[in-house]
């Protein structure tokens, strides 16, 4: 019997370890040699003032901007309350843009219909209309989707496109109803 207990402990890896072979607390690992490394070597450093330089690494962000100038144009917001005098009895077509904060391709639409609100100036009307802030104005002219851009003419509904289309999509409906395309 005796044996057997012998025979078992002496099989099990921690029972057979020896002076040499015991597991060091605190023993450090040699040093780390490659790309990865090197890596890290090239994370941002801050320079004087403040500045930074950035290498390789995660979390590296460049944020380019146009100095002096506003690229974006902000398109109106239409409501519930404004709705009947600012696309209704508007005398000029409406673009409308259903939309919501939360939609990804509703914010990459955005500088498209700024910047169309801007070259139909004059000939058409552009405005925005949060859907999660006046759903019983979506619902009424059946909006499932978002972004969806309507045109009205005239107090009537001419016209939709679904989605973040192209510019040259929203153009193409545009020209149907303004005076430009005539």
């Amino acid at each position: 019997m005796a044996s057997a207990v012998s025979l078992a402990a002496s099989s099990s890896p921690l029972a057979a370890t020896s002076p040499s072979r015991a597991p060091r607390p605190h023993q450090a690992l040699p040093p780390a040699r490659g790309p990865r490394s090197q890596a890290q070597a090239l994370r941002a450093v801050s320079g004087p003032a403040g500045s930074r330089r950035w290498g390789v690494g995660r979390g590296a962000t460049v944020v380019c901007a146009v100095q002096g100038q506003d690229t974006t144009i902000q398109v109106p917001d239409v409501t519930k309350t404004t709705w009947q005098s600012l696309v209704i009895e508007s005398e000029v077509p409406v673009l409308v843009e259903f939309w919501a904060s939360w939609c990804g391709p509703c914010k990459m639409i955005d500088p498209v219909i700024g910047k169309l609100s801007k070259e139909y100036e004059g000939k058409l009307k552009c405005y925005k209309l949060n859907t999660d802030e006046n759903p019983d104005i979506a619902s009424q002219y059946g909006v499932r989707s978002i972004p969806t851009m309507m045109i009205f003419k005239n107090g009537e509904k001419k016209d939709a496109v679904i989605g973040a289309v192209p510019e040259s999509t929203l153009i193409t409906c545009i020209e149907k109803f303004t005076e430009r395309g005539r």
